[in-house]
C-alpha cells in the first residue's frame, strides 16, 4: 500500500512506518513545516521515500494530521486524519476542525482525546500509541531527574516549566528536547539524536511528566519501556498509561517532590517501579499491536473507498 503523509510528528511517524507499507513523505528545497522529508535524528527505514509532492504518485491512502493538508491530498484518496492533541479551545466543548465530515475518519491517538473532542458526526476511532522499544536501559546511575518535552520555554505552563524548579530543589534536573535551550537553573540538551537522548536519560534516576494538558507524551512511554521509573501528574491519559505499581502519579506537586526525593535516595525502590513500568509500557505500548491495530483501519478505508 503506498501512503502519503507529511512529516509532522518525528516520534509517532517513526513507529508508524515500521509497518509494510511503502510512505510517501513530501519534501520542499526549505524543508520546512510542509516538506521536512526524511527525518534527520529518528531512523527510519528504507521504505519511506522523501518526493516532492507534485511527483508523489498512485496513493492508496493518506494520513492527514492537519486540517491545510486537506487540500493538498489528490480528489478520490481516503484520508484517515490522526488527531495528536488535546482541544486548545473552550474545553469540553471544543468543536474538532472536522466535525460533521462524511468523507474521512478521525483516529485519536489516545481515548481522552475522543472523549474531549467535540467531532459532531464524523467517525472516530482510537489507535494507541505504539513505541518502538528503546535500545538503552535504564541504570538509573546518575542521581539526577530527566525530562523530555518540546517547547517548554514557549509552551510555559502547558508543559509544567513552571514546576521544574522545584524538582530542580531536590536533584539536578536534566531537560531534553527541542526549544529548550533558556531554560534556567536546569542542564539543557537541544534536539539530540533519539538514540543518543535514550541512552542519556537512561542514566538518570527518574522521569518526569509534568505536562498539564497533553494526549501523551511517547517519551514517557519511551521512558517506561527502558524500565525508568516514572513520576507524572494525574491529569490526561497518565492515568490510564501508568498503573498505580508502575509510578507514582498525583495532583498534588508536593506528592511527586516528595517522591522524587525518595527515589534519589532509594535506588532500590526505582529499580523495583522501574521495572514494572516496563513491562507494563511494553505489553500495552508494543510495536506490534499498534501495526496490527492500524493495518485493519488502513484497509478498512481503502476497500471503502474501491
Amino acid at each position: 500500500m503506498n501512503i502519503l503523509l507529511w512529516h509532522v510528528h518525528g516520534s509517532w511517524t517513526t513507529s508508524f512506518v515500521q509497518g509494510k507499507h511503502r510512505y510517501l513523505v513530501p519534501v520542499n528545497p526549505a524543508r520546512d513545516e510542509w516538506g521536512r522529508g526524511r527525518a534527520r535524528t529518528f531512523d527510519w527505514p528504507d521504505t519511506v521515500e522523501e518526493l516532492p509532492l507534485t511527483e508523489i504518485r498512485d496513493v492508496d491512502v493518506a494520513i492527514a494530521q492537519r486540517p491545510g493538508e486537506l487540500d493538498l491530498i489528490p480528489p478520490h484518496v481516503p484520508v484517515i486524519y490522526v488527531e495528536h492533541n488535546t482541544p486548545k479551545g473552550d474545553v469540553p466543548d471544543t468543536r474538532h476542525p472536522l466535525a460533521d465530515r462524511d468523507d474521512l475518519v478521525i483516529a485519536h491517538v489516545t481515548d481522552f482525546n475522543d472523549l474531549f473532542w467535540d467531532c459532531g458526526g464524523t467517525r472516530t476511532t482510537v489507535i494507541e500509541h505504539g513505541v518502538v522499544e528503546p535500545a538503552a536501559r535504564w541504570t538509573g546511575s546518575l542521581s539526577r531527574l530527566a525530562v523530555v518535552t518540546n517547547e517548554p520555554v514557549r509552551r510555559g505552563r502547558v508543559t509544567g516549566t513552571d514546576l521544574f524548579p522545584r524538582f530542580a530543589s531536590v536533584a539536578p534536573l536534566d531537560v531534553f528536547g527541542m526549544g529548550v535551550s533558556g531554560l534556567a537553573g536546569v542542564t539543557t540538551f537541544e534536539d539530540p539524536p533519539q538514540h543518543e537522548m535514550h541512552a542519556e536519560v537512561a542514566q538518570r534516576r527518574a522521569y518526569l511528566h509534568l505536562c498539564r494538558w497533553t494526549s501523551l507524551g511517547l517519551s514517557l512511554i519511551e521512558a517506561m519501556q527502558m524500565g525508568m521509573p516514572v513520576l507524572a501528574l494525574a491529569t490526561t491519559e497518565a492515568i490510564a498509561a501508568v498503573p498505580p505499581d508502575a509510578g507514582i502519579l498525583s495532583t498534588r506537586v508536593d506528592t511527586l517532590v516528595e517522591a522524587a526525593r525518595r527515589l534519589i535516595d532509594e535506588p532500590d525502590e526505582a529499580a523495583r517501579l522501574g521495572a514494572q513500568a516496563r513491562q507494563v509500557a511494553l505489553a500495552r505500548y508494543g510495536i506490534d499491536r499498534f501495526l496490527a491495530d492500524w493495518d485493519r483501519l488502513l484497509e478498512e478505508e481503502t476497500c471503502a473507498s474501491r
